[in-house]
């Protein structure tokens, strides 16, 4: 728990254990489906391991997740007190991309990008068998530029090398421009009518690329006019 605000209030009580750093967002990956350390890692990139064990053992203490330890295997669940913060994760991010919409250039991180898009994919909507779908972000440094969603009936993976496999579709576009279609901010028919985006590949798999994945909700929100 962080240090307390010595108030009654619900809000206060709340916030000494949601307000230290790292903390609510670990709630979020927890929320949107990941359960094992590594994958916790991955939707907070920038989190030391160290720091991610110890807010893990403070929710765990605090009664919002559960660790359970089947064979060799961990996984972080959310306890009922945990699901309960759903729809709090969820006004959290409707009111940030209203209110707060401005991004800045070290807010784009084309590897939490991919991570989010692949656990959002319509798997009613890609093709059967693996379906390998190439984004290029030209604008990002060489080592981050070019990134693979393999798609199969078992899930989607997230690779930022070549896995070798035939590629569907590339999409080519500034990592800015992917991450204003990914928030609602520019649809991906605007991105492509513009030319801010463009997809490579025969001609029926590059008209359904947008219904492969479902955006995130916050992405529906109304802007304030």
């Amino acid at each position: 728990m962080g240090s307390s605000y010595y108030q009654f209030c619900p809000v206060a009580k709340a916030m000494e254990l949601l307000d230290e750093r790292w903390t609510l967002l670990i709630v979020r990956e927890l929320v949107t489906g990941s359960e094992h350390f590594n994958e916790l890692r991955r939707g907070v990139p920038r989190m030391s391991p160290t720091l991610l064990s110890k807010r893990l053992q403070q929710l765990v203490r605090a009664g919002i997740v559960e660790r359970r330890a089947e064979d060799k295997e961990v996984r972080y669940v959310l306890t009922p007190a945990g699901h309960e913060l759903r729809p709090v994760v969820e006004a959290l991010s409707v009111w940030g991309v209203r209110w707060i919409g401005e991004l800045g250039d070290e807010d784009l991180d084309p590897k939490l990008l991919l991570w989010d898009m692949h656990r959002r994919v319509d798997a009613d909507a890609v093709p059967e068998g693996r379906t390998v779908v190439k984004f290029r972000f030209p604008d990002v440094p060489a080592r981050n530029r070019d990134w693979w969603l393999v798609i199969t009936a078992a899930g989607a993976d997230v690779c930022d090398a070549d896995p070798g496999f035939s590629v569907a579709v590339t999409v080519t576009t500034g990592l800015r421009r992917m991450i204003e279609v990914w928030r609602g901010d520019l649809s991906w028919s605007d991105a492509l009518r513009t030319g801010a985006l463009e997809v490579q590949g025969p001609e029926a798999l590059r008209r359904s690329v947008p219904r492969w994945f479902t955006l995130p909700l916050y992405a529906a929100a109304p802007r304030p006019i």
